[in-house]
This record gives C-alpha cells, sequence and structure tokens, in this order.
C-alpha cells in the first residue's frame, strides 16, 4: 500500500450523505459500511456521519461543521445532472470559492456522451462543475467525476461509483493509528452481564466495549466487541470479560477461537 500513515495520531473523518430519497427511505444507504471499513484500513476513523435533505443551506452547514472538525470529510450524493443535485454549488459557497465550469471535467464528459452517441446538453455538462481549483476524483465507471477541495471530497451516491471514487482516494489519504478489536461471544442475556461489563469499562476508560445481542435460527448469542489502538491492552479487557463471563456461569468463546473452528 502507498498510503501514507503517521504512528500515533489519531486521524478522524466525517461523512456527509446528501438526498432527499435517504430521509425518506425510498433509498437504503449502502456507502456507509464500505467507507468506513476502507478508511479504518488505513488508519482514518470514521467518527461522525449526518443525513441532510437536497436544500442548499443544509448542505453549507453541515459541510462546514464537519469539515472545520475533522482531518477529512467525505461527501455522498447530489452530483448528478437534475435541479436538485446541488451538492457542487453548496460546496462551493460553505469553502468560500466560485463554482466553475472545470474544463478537464467537461472533456471527459464530452469525450464521453460522443462515444456512447449521448447528446451533450446543458445539464448533462453542469456535472463538470467545480469549485474553482478543486481536484478531479476519476470516475471510471460513468466518467463524470467527484472532486476534492481542501479536506472535502465529494463522490457520487451510486455505489458503484462511489466506490471506484473511493478507490481512487484511499492511496492519497494520511492515515493515523489504526483502530483494533477483539471480541468474545456468549450465551448470557445483557441483563446478566451489565454490571460486570460496567466494571471493567470503567477500569478502562480508553478502551469501547459494546454490546451486541443477535439471534440466529432461535438460537441467541450476545457479541462483546471491544476496539481500541492498543492491541496489549485490548487483550487484557478481552481475558476480563472472559473471566467475568465464566464467573456468571456462561460460556464464553473469544472471536479468534470461533474464526479457528
Amino acid at each position: 500500500m502507498n498510503y501514507s500513515q503517521t504512528d500515533g495520531k489519531r486521524v478522524q473523518a466525517a461523512l456527509l450523505i446528501i438526498g432527499d430519497e435517504i430521509l425518506s427511505g425510498q433509498t437504503h444507504d449502502k456507502n456507509l459500511p464500505h467507507i468506513a471499513e476502507n478508511l479504518n484500513n488505513v488508519g482514518v476513523q470514521l467518527a461522525e456521519v449526518r443525513v441532510v435533505p437536497d436544500i442548499k443551506k443544509e448542505i453549507i452547514d453541515a459541510v462546514n461543521a464537519l469539515r472545520r472538525r475533522f482531518d477529512y470529510l467525505f461527501t455522498t450524493g447530489g452530483i448528478g445532472p437534475t435541479h436538485d443535485d446541488i451538492t457542487a454549488e453548496a460546496v462551493s459557497e460553505a469553502v468560500g470559492r466560485e463554482l466553475i465550469q472545470n474544463q478537464e471535467a467537461r472533456r471527459l464528459l464530452e469525450e464521453h456522451f460522443k462515444y456512447n452517441g449521448t447528446e451533450i446538453n446543458e445539464a448533462r455538462l453542469s456535472m463538470a462543475n467545480t469549485p474553482k481549483g478543486a481536484e478531479l476524483i476519476r470516475n471510471p465507471i460513468s466518467t463524470a467525476p467527484g472532486f476534492r477541495v481542501e479536506n472535502v471530497y465529494v463522490m457520487a451516491g451510486v455505489p458503484k461509483i462511489m466506490q471506484a471514487m473511493l478507490d481512487n482516494i484511499i492511496p492519497t489519504l494520511q492515515g493515523g493509528a489504526q483502530k483494533l478489536s477483539r471480541s468474545v461471544l456468549c450465551n448470557l442475556g445483557e441483563g446478566s452481564i451489565a454490571q460486570g461489563l460496567k466494571d471493567i469499562q470503567d477500569k478502562h476508560p480508553d478502551i469501547d466495549i459494546g454490546s451486541y445481542p443477535h439471534y440466529a435460527r432461535a438460537n441467541y448469542r450476545l457479541s462483546l466487541v471491544i476496539r481500541g489502538f492498543d492491541d496489549k491492552k485490548l487483550q487484557d479487557v478481552q481475558e476480563a470479560i472472559h473471566r467475568m463471563i465464566c464467573d456468571l456461569g456462561g460460556d464464553p468463546i473469544r472471536g479468534e477461537e470461533l474464526d479457528n473452528q
């Protein structure tokens, strides 16, 4: 991998999902898990996610709040050719840059439309609009590019296209310490382990412990996930949880043991 990492530094990002169709439930977002996993793999923790409608002021306010708070801001949605695709315009205003028609983006679009025999019109060429000075994010699927301006990365909302754009972004990011995880599974209810789990959490405030019950074919199982940046501390917490479950009469299984079965 050719991305750079800074040992010890914690690098955080936010994701802004833009679109009325997400808020209405008409479209289910499929981008969040892919983005979170790929960022974590290069030492960038996704720390906050927001969803906003196709309203310019809402987008501007969210972009400004998130880009100032986090190292990176990624947006998805709103860069198509229709009247409600206003992300480029909103981001331009948020960063205080003129919205221009990027000539390289226009050239790419014109070549694509001519090759496919598609009419070149004003609406389609609007997908070449970017803030002045923005860098293009290549789109090998449908050509219309995303863009980066300062620490804001603007991507398409269509999952296949977003994933292709993210593939081009990931190698350029400067990551920090990678967040690690371990897990313990057991057959006890959350109410049975709640106090013991709280006691362990209180002793390890720099470790995140999550409790996730699930049912599979009528079989109950509780998954306890431990996350942090120091693997030795994760092991210590994992062992403490393992002992606590045994003391309560449960049958704990470490996640790595399950993987080897």
